[in-house]
């Protein structure tokens, strides 16, 4: 560190910390995407599929279910897997949209690999609010993409996540991809 003297404008005392302004971070810190209730007319998985895919960062559409990048994402091209029927647990899941479901995670993991040389993936699903669930009433599952070292201080520490792209262009990357089968 040098000598010199951080200044800072505001409140609070000076200090030598950066900050990565992100406020559209407040809107999920609100609970503003949150639905009201648990029904389908609430639920951000039930409105998502009626809106163009740009516009409901919607990558890939099945029979059964859909990949949706998250829109308060753990890291780059951080996507979710959800059935279009309004359902909670995964046990009330029916063959094909298990297995649809299935299809479309492996899909997801070769895509996101594909264009961005993902070293790993977290997957997995939160059942229920008191095992994380943020919309408990409508199944998701994560697909979270993984790179050797990406577990730095930003998120431990600094509490902070940063993502080099937009989620927009993220989608189209991924869209593009998954439609020439790469």
């Amino acid at each position: 560190m040098s000598d010199e003297t951080v200044c800072q404008d505001g409140v609070g005392d000076p200090d030598a910390l950066d900050r990565l302004w992100t406020p559209h971070r407040m809107a999920y810190i609100r609970g503003e995407s949150k639905p009201a209730d648990d029904s389908t007319g609430e639920c951000p998985f039930c409105r998502i599929p009626r809106l163009d895919d740009a516009e409901g960062l919607v990558v890939r559409r099945g029979e059964h279910a859909f990949a949706v990048l998250n829109l308060y994402p753990y890291a780059p091209g951080h996507l979710m897997v959800c059935p279009y029927r309004h359902i909670a647990d995964y046990t009330e899941t029916t063959d094909a949209e298990a297995a649809e479901m299935a299809d479309l995670t492996r899909e997801a993991m070769r895509v996101v690999r594909k264009v961005s040389g993902a070293a790993g993936f977290n997957i997995g699903m939160n059942q229920g609010h008191i095992a994380g669930a943020g919309i408990a009433a409508h199944l998701h599952q994560h697909v979270v993409p993984r790179w050797p070292g990406d577990q730095n201080f930003m998120p431990i520490i600094g509490r902070t996540k940063t993502l080099p792209e937009l989620l927009g262009e993220t989608r189209a990357l991924l869209a593009e991809a998954w439609e020439d089968g790469r």
